[in-house]
């Protein structure tokens, strides 16, 4: 009954499961696509954006597939469970949500187009589930690293739900928060980059195909 409930129900704290000091396994140094550090320190000039839209299998490929991003990584993120594993965070009882780790130079590629990519890659409006994957693992996030971040992120929302409203979808559920004090963890290793090494894997990512405007946030972010 636990486990039912906590797929359509994030715990709290206090019900979490307790976790772990450190991580339960080692990260793989270099993207398998991209070659680049997956952990930081990163190269100066690049910043750091943390998306959640589903499996994250389907979702890292979208964002590595985009020019100006440097590396990504899955994990899990915006629970209580410290370094959980993958079958602890499917259990509901980590309250995480299976989150990609976007680090991209701006200069080339802004937040407003990475936005645009996550508005677009999945649907936004179905709560814990994302397709026909359900649970709380599967909510849509965006997790913010500047004041910056969570005003572009806010302002594409509210650009984004009434055009969404209008082609017949309901109201975005996605929780837009700081990333201070909502850690990401790195998924175990057979997760980073999934869909590279198993191009014929499982994606669940699919957008509701109504555009997202450009510039939906204000001009510079």
């Amino acid at each position: 009954m636990l486990f039912s409930r906590f797929k359509n129900q994030l715990p709290t704290p206090e019900e979490a499961l307790e976790g772990r000091p450190e991580r339960a396994f080692a990260v793989p140094d270099r993207h398998t696509v991209l070659g680049n550090p997956l952990l930081g320190p990163y190269p100066d000039g690049l910043e750091i954006a943390d998306f959640g839209l589903g499996c994250f299998w389907g979702a890292e490929r979208k964002f590595w597939q985009t020019k100006g991003v440097w590396t990504t990584l899955v994990g899990y993120q915006g629970g209580h469970t410290p370094n959980p594993t993958y079958e602890e965070v499917c259990s509901g009882h980590t309250g995480h949500t299976e989150a990609v780790r976007v680090v991209y130079d701006p200069a080339v590629v802004p937040y407003t187009t990475l936005l645009k990519l996550f508005w677009e890659s999945h649907d936004p409006t179905q709560g814990f589930r994302q397709g026909n994957d359900v649970g709380t693992q599967y909510r849509s996030a965006i997790y913010t690293h500047s004041p910056a971040q969570q005003q572009s992120a806010e302002a594409s929302r509210d650009a984004y739900a009434p055009i969404l409203h209008n082609a017949g979808h309901n109201n975005i559920t996605t929780e837009i928060l700081p990333a201070t004090g909502r850690p990401f963890y790195p998924a175990e290793p057979y997760h980073q980059q999934y869909l590279d090494k198993n191009p014929t894997g499982y994606c669940g990512i699919g957008g509701t195909g109504v555009s997202c405007p450009v510039g939906v946030a204000p001009a510079g972010e």
